[in-house]
């Protein structure tokens, strides 16, 4: 009996050795991607380790198949790595579940309009935690991280004034089609998911190489490191926003106003004369209207913007109206209610402003550099969008000025979310 007593003991103290083994290995890989997470912009680390799957893995299977829609939503060791990662990162995420209430229905119109699940906005997390001013070390700026050039390619548009990268409305859409698109080509939305992060023709290479499969799973060793666990990472954020109340991260009140109105100004106003006007801090105003790089919004009779308001009490109508249309005198306090205001989330932009191409008949006299600035583009532009070799202006032909129709022809090849 003793011996035997003795065998147990033994046992029992090896069982706890390999736990503790375990323990500590798994808060050093949540200890250094956290640090990972800390020196970026993103909430993305780079994790291509993976852990034993715990013993509640059932629970999580059985949790992500049932909140899977249109997109397929795997449980393994890779995706339960970056569960565990969130949820070690409680307060942040009941930060980011509270910017949600405002952020998630712009994406959800966006995507219904341009006919993609509704559970890719939680790729915006996996992004940029919800932060329209995020900028990666490589300049993926914005809620959806978009580079420069793929960015001027689904008509998000960048100047001293403006960068609509960062724009929540402006960017979603373009977010949608270009996952659109890349829909179309994989036929696969785990792959389309992986080449926002590395490009399609990465995404394409990978395919090769596995013999032409098309599964996220059988090409994710052929991927780029980063991509191998960005993926994953999609698939844990849909379990931690749906699931986070079962884990004890509490929702985050926002710090800004999200009951919102839109006006379309028509001139240049500085967003500090705005918050005057309504009695708010500047910094309401700008973070409601991230895009305008100098705080000043420049609009014009030709070319309106639109200006997100916090909603405001009806004895602020009179000085907003005098700021937004330059009028010195006192107007009564009911003039703005002249379909002035419109609420965001019924906002519908004008198709132009995204994929569908303007199109203008080149006259005598006019030039490229004409062309560009009547329209808001540049020469170099509309060299790319109408073939053309020289800076000569064809007279009498029809010519592109927006990136319209060729969006969705032109190879991505750095990938606009790189991080």
């Amino acid at each position: 009996m003793k011996r035997l007593f003795t065998l147990t003991i033994c046992l029992l103290s090896l069982q706890i050795l390999q736990a503790k083994t375990l323990l500590t290995a798994s808060a050093g890989l949540i200890k250094l991607n956290a640090e990972a997470i800390n020196a970026d912009t993103t909430i993305l680390p780079v994790l291509n380790q993976s852990l034993p799957l715990t013993t509640y893995g059932g629970v999580y299977k059985r949790r992500l198949d049932s909140i899977r829609k249109d997109i397929q939503l795997d449980y393994n060791e890779y995706v339960q790595a970056y569960i565990d990662l969130y949820m070690h990162n409680r307060e942040e995420m009941g930060q980011v579940v509270g910017l949600t209430k405002y952020y998630f229905p712009i994406y959800e119109k966006a995507f219904r309009e341009a006919g993609i699940p509704e559970e890719i906005k939680f790729l915006s997390i996996v992004e940029s935690k919800l932060d329209p001013n995020a900028v990666s070390r490589v300049g993926a700026t914005g809620l959806w991280q978009f580079m420069g050039t793929t960015a001027k390619i689904y008509g998000l548009n960048m100047d001293n004034y403006i960068d609509d990268r960062r724009d929540p409305i402006q960017s979603s859409y373009a977010a949608a089609a270009y996952l659109k698109d890349a829909y179309q080509e994989f036929g696969d939305w785990l792959l389309a998911i992986a080449s926002y992060n590395c490009g399609k023709s990465n995404v394409e290479r990978a395919v090769e190489k596995a013999g032409g499969v098309t599964d996220f799973w059988s090409i994710r060793q052929y991927l780029p490191v980063e991509t191998r666990g960005y993926v994953p990472a999609f698939i844990a954020m849909n379990y931690v926003m749906n699931y986070f109340s079962k884990h004890n991260i509490v929702p985050q009140a926002c710090n800004f106003s999200i009951r919102t109105d839109t006006v379309m100004v028509k001139r240049i106003v500085p967003l500090s004369s705005v918050a005057q006007a309504l009695d708010v801090s500047l910094r309401e105003i700008t973070v409601l209207n991230p895009s305008y790089r100098m705080a000043v919004v420049n609009g014009s009779p030709k070319t309106p913007r639109r200006l997100i308001l916090p909603q405001t009490a009806k004895d602020n109508y009179a000085a907003l109206y005098n700021v937004l249309n330059g009028v010195d005198t006192p107007v009564p306090a009911t003039a703005p209610k002249t379909n002035t205001y419109a609420a965001v989330t019924s906002y519908t932009p004008a198709k132009n402003e995204r994929r569908i191409p303007t199109h203008h008949k080149v006259r005598k006299g006019e030039t490229l550099a004409s062309i560009a600035d009547k329209f808001g583009c540049e020469v170099s532009d509309l060299k790319v969008w109408n073939h053309l070799k020289t800076n000569r202006a064809p007279i009498g032909a029809t010519i592109k000025v927006s990136a319209g129709e060729v969006a969705a022809n032109v190879q991505d090849d750095e990938g606009y979310s790189k991080n």
